[in-house]
């Protein structure tokens, strides 16, 4: 089935990982490695992270649970602490990506992301974010419709909003567990590790030129 839209995760995708922070702020603080990304990855559908990222929490009960199952793993870590930790770089190239792919398929977001002002200030970086945003024909965020990656249902309803068959759409994330559910649906998959390898797999799938 030929190619009809193209559907991306925001962190770690259109953004440089969050994972290069983590493990500066590990080895600042003299951390075990990777403590961070196992105590997100540490029952993950009912964790910290997925209840914030939901909204079912607010910001000082997540650094509070953060705190209890990081100690759990080896050592605490203040959920406040990982916070201004998420926010990446924009990649140019795969903005500049995004804007060919657009002017060709549909294109949708699906973001796992916190509530509004969870992270303090951000209007610079809003700014920024807003425009690339406008690039998508709809989004969906986690935190407004309390859903998150990798519930199906999120997908689902990216799927009907855009009106398009599961099998006609390529699905981008840098996460294994986030592409699962869309891969069973029929969605074409990339696993994201770095811009340059995400535009060429991009390239092949979609047959255009992105680079």
């Amino acid at each position: 089935m030929a190619i009809e839209a193209v559907i991306f995760d925001f962190g770690g995708v259109l953004t440089s990982s969050p994972f290069e922070a983590f493990a500066r702020f590990e080895a600042e603080r003299g951390l075990p490695i990777d403590i961070i990304r196992r105590t997100n990855a540490a029952n993950h559908l009912e964790n910290a992270w997925a209840k914030f990222e939901r909204a079912e929490v607010d910001i000082d009960t997540f650094d509070h649970l953060f705190a209890e199952e990081s100690r759990a793993l080896g050592a605490e870590v203040r959920g406040r602490d990982v916070l201004p930790l998420l926010q990446g770089d924009l990649r140019p190239a795969m903005v500049e990506a995004l804007k060919r792919i657009k002017a060709q398929f549909r294109t949708g977001c699906i973001t796992n992301n916190l509530p509004a002002n969870a992270i303090g200030s951000m209007t610079g970086r809003s700014l920024y974010v807003a425009e690339v945003m406008v690039l998508f024909d709809h989004v969906i965020e986690s935190a407004k419709i309390g859903l998150r990656k990798p519930d199906p249902r999120i997908y689902q309803l990216m799927v009907e909003t855009l009106k398009v068959d599961p099998k006609a759409c390529v699905y981008l994330d840098d996460l294994g567990v986030n592409l699962k559910p869309a891969r069973e649906m029929g969605m074409t998959t990339i696993k994201v590790t770095s811009g340059a390898q995400a535009i060429a797999e991009l390239e092949a799938a979609t047959g255009l030129k992105l680079g």
